[in-house]
């Protein structure tokens, strides 16, 4: 859920603040603090200085101590946290080390901190703000709604000082952006961590409407019906195994009649049992995050809307259940998308593509500037990649580019893998004009994917896959367990940045 918190920005003296805590990050090797540190180290008579060279804190990244100050200075406690090593520093590990602290100081009303990063770091003053924002935020998110809650969560307010004038305007706008973008990057992981009973395609659709109503997004949805009659064969077809009836959601932000907007593509299989081709038993609970795009998309949508973002904007989501049954689609089937080419289906549980094949041709009735689609579409990618990066296809070198940029800015890794063109000849059918996976043995799985949604795109594209990135990423300290809700971030960067 979002963590509701009132977040202010203000002028003042680190050792006058009266306050439950003050935090400070200090690098490895450091024995003598400077800046904000070394003003409270001095009015402390040296205390940090000491717990330093004693050893008693190392400063490895995330690591934290706590320390009363006894009246010395106007916060009763001071919440050292370390920033690691000095020549990794970066906006990414502020965010770390601001989920470590703020889950430390959980359990207070109040904690104050500087930006870090915005002195001696050499982050530009709202980078640092912003990353000091959306660490706090990420790091006390918690998914809690079919469980007793844990011990609770009673930290209200986050409170950051800066003794210049000079940078404070830059501070406020890049706390408020920071909030912004956490709070919907939790709208993204809420809706991933929802189990396939309650989340239906029916339902993300309702939430849609709902998040669309509250943030003045034109919305509209396709029921089966409207499906049938835009001849939307891949998302028919993958979601007629299940009662639940797919859905294409469209999202639309400041559309004007002559506007090229950016176009974002969200995969949102709300439960993928692989249908006939079904899944293993074993992790098939997680198939819940197979909508992780979709969610992206819908939180993408959520911030650049607050952020009054001068772009257009259109999210398309192609929601479906892919679960076997009498009816369900069958290994040999040969179906149509909408723009009339025919697929042959070789694997029931290479449904992603085809959901997404209709949402790529819808796409070009906008005739986008971009699109961009994000997917938990193989596992192949999560072999490739492991859960630290996703992987990046695209036929535009530009738009490849930009999106490398975002990815470094934002902290949300992507890595290039080719669309080669010899990739062609393992979707070649002989009774329709492609197949949805090979027959070929396990070579190239993510490439595979990505030529076949190829088949689909007459614009600039780009395709992420998210597979190995969109839950149970446990290497950085602002992710809980389950849905990350990775996307947001750097899709977000994108289009604010996008010229």
């Amino acid at each position: 859920m979002i963590w509701i918190m009132r977040i202010t920005v203000e002028q003042g003296d680190i050792t006058r603040v009266q306050t439950d805590a003050i935090c400070l990050g200090i690098f490895q090797g450091v024995q003598r603090p400077g800046g904000a540190a070394g003003a409270v180290d001095k009015a402390l008579g040296g205390a940090l200085s000491e717990i330093l060279t004693d050893g008693d804190f190392l400063c490895k990244k995330g690591e934290v101590f706590w320390l009363r100050t006894h009246g010395k200075i106007a916060a009763k406690r001071v919440l050292l946290v370390g920033l690691g090593p000095a020549e990794k520093f970066s906006a990414d590990v502020v965010r770390e080390i601001s989920a470590a602290a703020a889950r430390a100081a959980k359990n207070l009303s109040e904690l104050t901190t500087i930006a870090h990063g915005a002195g001696i770091g050499g982050l530009e003053p709202h980078t640092a703000a912003q990353a000091t924002v959306e660490g706090t935020l990420l790091g006390l998110y918690r998914f809690e709604k079919f469980k007793k809650p844990e011990e609770p969560i009673k930290l209200e307010r986050l409170r950051i000082i800066e003794h210049s004038a000079e940078k404070l305007e830059q501070l406020k706008l890049g706390a408020q952006r920071g909030q912004i973008i956490a709070e919907s990057v939790c709208v993204a992981r809420d809706l991933a961590n929802e189990p396939g009973q309650s989340l239906t395609p029916r339902e993300l659709a309702r939430r849609a409407q709902e998040f669309a109503q509250d943030l003045g997004l034109r919305c509209e949805v396709f029921d089966e019906n409207a499906l049938e009659r835009l001849g939307m064969g891949g998302i028919l077809s993958v979601g007629k195994g299940s009662d639940e009836s797919p859905r294409l959601i469209v999202l639309e932000y400041n559309l004007t009649k002559n506007s090229q907007p950016i176009v974002l593509v969200g995969k949102g299989i709300t439960f993928d049992s692989g249908g006939i081709s079904i899944k293993p038993r074993e992790g098939m609970e997680a198939m819940k995050y197979d909508m992780s795009g979709a969610a992206a998309v819908i939180g993408t949508m959520r911030a650049i809307a607050l952020l009054k973002l001068p772009i257009s904007a259109v999210g398309l989501i192609a929601a479906a259940e892919n679960l076997p049954s009498g009816k369900a689609l069958k290994p040999g089937d040969v179906i149509k998308i909408s723009n009339n080419k025919t697929v042959e289906v070789t694997n029931t549980d290479a449904e992603g593509r085809l959901v997404l094949a209709d949402a790529l041709v819808y796409a070009q009735r906008y005739n986008p500037q971009a699109v961009i689609d994000l997917a938990t579409l193989t596992g192949a990618c999560t072999i490739a990649l492991g859960k630290e990066a996703a992987g990046l296809f695209s036929n535009d070198e530009t738009l490849a580019q930009k999106i490398q940029r975002a990815a470094q800015q934002s902290g949300e890794r992507v890595w290039p893998l080719p669309i080669y063109e010899e990739y062609k000849e393992l979707i070649k059918s002989e009774i329709a004009d492609i197949k949805n996976s090979t027959n070929k043995g396990p070579q190239a799985g993510a490439a595979i994917g990505a030529i076949f949604l190829q088949e689909f795109v007459s614009y600039p594209w780009a395709h992420l896959d998210i597979a190995g990135v969109a839950y149970d990423v446990e290497s950085r300290l602002y992710h809980a367990k389950g849905a990350t809700g990775y996307g947001v971030r750097l899709l977000v960067e994108l289009l604010q940045s996008w010229q």
